[in-house]
Formats: C-alpha cells, structure tokens, sequence
C-alpha cells in the first residue's frame, strides 16, 4: 500500500520538533503494517480549522491524481477541525480510494466521521470562548490583547516562575515622532495620499517595513483602523471591535464589525503619543470630509457594493518603470498605482483605456502572426536554446574537472591517514572536501532538462485563437469570453509612459505553444494547457504608439 503521512501543529508557540514527533510515530505504523512510505505532507503553524493550508491542498491534489492508497496522521483533528471539512475530505478521499488511517482512531469511517467531527467542532468553540475571555481580562488591565501598532514595541517580561508576561507595550520614540509628524501634516491640510508620498520620498519605511499609502494612513471610518484613527495613540485601549467569520465557500476568514455597545475600552495614559487638542482639530476634519456633499453622495451610492466591470486587460497592465500593476484612475484612464499612491515611482503620466486596448488588438491581429515575424520567433527561439545548451554543457564540464580534482586531493588525505599522519586540520579537511565531492555529486546526477521544442501548430493556434477573440468582441454581450481570450494570449502588458510616445510590451503565453520532449500528448492540447517554459524562452510583441502605431517588432 503506497502510504503518505500528513503532519500539522497549529501555534506559533510550538515547535517543528511536533511535527517530527508526529512523522516518526506514524512511519513506526507503516513499519508495522508493512505497507510502503512515500513521503509526508507537512504544515507549519497553521490551525486546523482553515482548509486552505498548502500541504492540505498539495495532498488532496495528489489523492485525485492517485500518487497514494493511505493518509496517515496522528489523529483526525491533525487533517482539520471542522466538521464540514472532515465530512470534505472523507469523501473526496473515498472517491480516490484512498484510506484514511490514525494513530488515535484507526481506520476512519463514516462514524468517526459524525463523532469526531462534532467533538473537533465543539472544541474549537470552546477553546474560542476561552480564549476570548482571556484576552477580555488581559484589555482590561490596560494590556494589548494582540496584535502591535505602529509606534509600539513589545516589552517581553518574565513572572516570578519564568513564564512570559503578555501583553505589555511600550512606545517606540522613533516611530512616535512619525505619527506626530502624520497628524500635523493632516491637521496642516495635506491629504493622506500626499502624506504618504511625502514620508516615501523621505525613505522612511511604513508598518511592518512596507512603502507608506494613503489607506494606511486615512483607514477605516467604521473599523476604525489607520494612523489617523487609532484610539492608543491618545491612550486609549479598545478591544472587541469586531470578529471574524469563514466563509463556508472560500474557507477565508472575513471580519464582521461589531456594536460599539460590545467594545471593551480602557485607559492607557503612558501610552499616549498624541495630544487630545491635536486629536481633536484632526477628527474634525476627518469629520468634514466625511459630511461633505462630495462624499455623501458617493456613499449614497454604495459603490463598494458594485461589482467593477471586468475590463479586457484587468490584471494584465504593468508599469514599465517600476513593475507595480497599473489601476484605474476614473472610468478611463490607467495609471501606476504605486505613483500615485505611495510616490515611489516617477511614473505620473496616465494611458487612457481605449488607446492601450487598441494598440494590443492591432498588434494581436495585424502584426503578431505575420508568417516573417513567426519565422523570425522559430530562428531567434532556437538560436537561445542551442546558446542555453552550449553554457549547461560548459557548466557540467567544469562540474566533471572539479569533481576529478576533489578525487584527486582526496585520494591524498586518504594515503596521509593510512600512513598514520592525523591532525585536526588534516580531519577539516577531509570532511570538507567530502562535502564539496558529495555537492558536486549530487549536480551530475541530476538529468539535464531536455531542451523545450515549438508546438507544430503554433502558428494555427494563435490564429484560431485571434479569430475567436474578435469574433467575441465583435458581440457586446460576449466581453468576459473576450477577456478571457486575451488572458490566455497576453501574460503581462508592460507600459512606459514617455513624453512624446507610449512604449507598450506585450509578453505573450505564445511560449505555451512550446512542447517539451517527451510529451505525447501534446499536439492534442490547447494553448493555455500547455505546460509554461521558462522565462529566457518567452517572447513578447513591442508596440510603439506616438503619433501613429509603428510596426511591432517581434522579439525572444
């Protein structure tokens, strides 16, 4: 029976020597059972209650790919503590064949199934109650009940018994004089885009040492989050302001506000770094800007609930100075949203949508499958794989010469030993060049990945393809399938903005159409299932807009 383990511990407390503990009693299992151990899925710190764990979902994967017969684990909980999840896995791991056994349980069934699952499920409530009700007691004696706030550090101390106190904070100096420096330059004005472009041009690094934006400074209204409204800046604590629920869907954990009413609110005076008059003339006019007719009527509106149009290259645009995505800036223009944001990029000149969309199906239609720039693609594809061929073959040449060296040097230290010659530096030695032979060992051995060839019908593909696109535009109703189309045509479209033109680079998936060796099933699949090659063999369509479109050039 091919058998994988599945391992997990839960805390940021616990160590990884839990999840050795946990492989090493289940392989002594496999022994016992005689059956074959493959390999074992591991997650780190994760809870039990969340599916979306990368080995949890690496394992389901391979269940329905059929790699293994049994899962092993320590006990049920191990795999999840949601009932709705267990009930999940045990079917879908039925449907595979595949058994799930425990050290605790046994073999799984649908009545370990039932129980289990509603004992994990009251667990978790249970251990939530009392975790809530200990943070509640730690907030009321004036302590963080999680988390840390920009301009605080974590003071760690140890009761009479050794154990951690938690929950104490102190401010850090250094952060406290840029908070200061955010609320004068609010109550001065300055908007909180322009703050945030003000503190990154001043290098000055944001919480958790990301770049500054105007939503980490402005915040929520309601949630009453951001610098400009976080509570401990004028000492006061408050906890409770709201909680999280999974989405049964997507297993991700949304947060739901709660009444002011369930707030848990104490005083914290030394950890005051605002005071209250500057607090006030700075929600006064959070308050203006809020009850201003602009605003009103956008919140009238409730645009947060409306979902965006999908336009054809959503999630496709780049900047081409600084590789952040570029965003809408009102309903038809695209700019870089770190320059506008955060000032970190020099950027500022917007593309308006249609252009860029025009200039991308022009290049699509009229200069992407031109048999010279094909033919152009093939000669300059195959000139890069023999020039990748010739240096891996250099490099596992000079891995052979230094491999025959090591030998040799070994070879050395072995006659010095066995005529009695033993010295710690000579031992070093040895063990050093044993490491550097096992190293080299392991390079050789490793089979050189065979060199990556065109589909045969590339060019039949991207025609295909580029007629189903315009056929799709050609239909109002038909935007999503376009876009989709031409997500499966683009990769990335990278934009430069420059004074007298715009640089456009299209990066294509026509490297899908390349099949590597050994595939035989690859003449039968569709572009975008053909497997991805690596970055040196892409190619991508150059447009130049100005006054008029050049011809695009086409390049590896």
């Amino acid at each position: 029976m091919r058998t994988v383990i599945y391992a997990r511990y839960s805390s940021q407390n616990q160590r990884d020597a839990s999840i050795e503990d946990q492989i090493r009693s289940c392989r002594k299992r496999i022994e016992d059972e005689g059956w074959a151990y493959l390999h074992a899925y591991t997650d780190h710190a994760m809870s039990g209650a969340s599916r979306l764990r990368p080995s949890y979902q690496k394992l389901l994967e391979d269940a329905r790919a059929d790699k293994f017969d049994v899962v092993i684990a320590e006990a049920l909980d191990r795999l999840s503590r949601d009932q709705e999840d267990i009930a999940a896995l045990f079917k879908q791991l039925s449907f595979c064949n595949v058994r799930i056994v425990t050290l605790s349980e046994g073999e799984i069934s649908e009545l370990h199934v039932g129980l289990k699952g509603t004992m994990n499920a009251l667990y978790l409530k249970d251990l939530a109650l009392k975790t809530r009700r200990g943070l509640e007691g730690r907030v009321r004696q004036g302590k963080s009940g999680g988390g840390i706030a920009y301009g605080y550090d974590v003071v760690r101390t140890l009761d009479t018994n050794g154990d951690p106190l938690r929950g104490d904070r102190s401010i850090n100096e250094s952060e406290a004089v840029i908070v200061r420096r955010v609320f004068d330059e609010f109550a001065s004005g300055h908007s909180p885009r322009a703050i945030a472009r003000h503190l990154n041009a001043d290098d000055i690094p944001g919480p958790r040492g990301r770049p500054w934006r105007d939503t980490t400074i402005r915040g929520h209204h309601a949630r009453r989050t951001g610098i400009l409204r976080n509570d401990l800046y004028v000492g006061r604590l408050v906890w409770n302001k709201q909680h999280y629920i999974k989405d049964p869907i997507t297993g991700r954990r949304l947060a739901r506000l709660n009444p002011e009413s369930e707030w848990v609110i104490s005083d914290v005076p030394n950890l005051r770094i605002i005071d209250q008059d500057q607090w006030n003339r700075v929600h006064a006019r959070l308050d203006g800007i809020r009850s201003s007719d602009r605003v009103t009527r956008a919140r009238k509106t409730r645009f947060w609930e409306k979902r965006r149009p999908k336009h054809l290259l959503t999630g496709l645009v780049k900047c081409g100075c600084c590789g952040n995505s570029m965003t809408a800036i009102g309903k038809d223009y695209l700019a870089c949203d770190a320059a506008r944001n955060t000032g970190s990029c020099s950027n500022r000149r917007s593309i308006r949508r249609q252009v860029l969309e025009h200039a991308v199906l022009d290049a699509l239609k009229h200069n992407l499958m031109k048999p010279e720039h094909v033919k152009e693609f093939i000669a300059a594809f195959h000139k890069e794989v023999n020039r990748q061929r010739q240096n891996l073959d250099l490099e596992f040449d000079q891995k052979r010469r230094e491999l025959a060296a090591v030998d040799r040097k070994l070879e050395g230290l072995y006659d010095a030993i066995a005529d009695g010659l033993r010295t710690p530096g000579l031992l070093g030695k040895l063990k050093e060049l044993e490491a550097k032979k096992d190293v080299l060992k392991a390079a050789l051995a490793k089979t050189p990945p065979s060199a990556p060839r065109l589909h045969p019908n590339l060019a039949e593909f991207y025609r295909k393809k580029v007629e189903r696109l315009h056929e799709a535009l050609s239909e109002p109703t038909a935007r999503t399938e376009a876009a989709e189309i031409l997500h499966g045509l683009i990769e990335v479209i990278t934009v430069v903005v420059r004074k007298d033109k715009v640089e456009i680079e299209l990066v294509g998936e026509i490297a899908n159409m390349i099949e590597l060796a050994g595939t035989k099933d690859a003449i039968k699949k569709t572009a975008p299932n053909m497997a991805a090659v690596p970055a040196p063999y892409r190619s991508s369509v150059k447009v130049v807009a100005g006054a008029g479109f050049e011809p695009a050039t086409f390049r590896l």
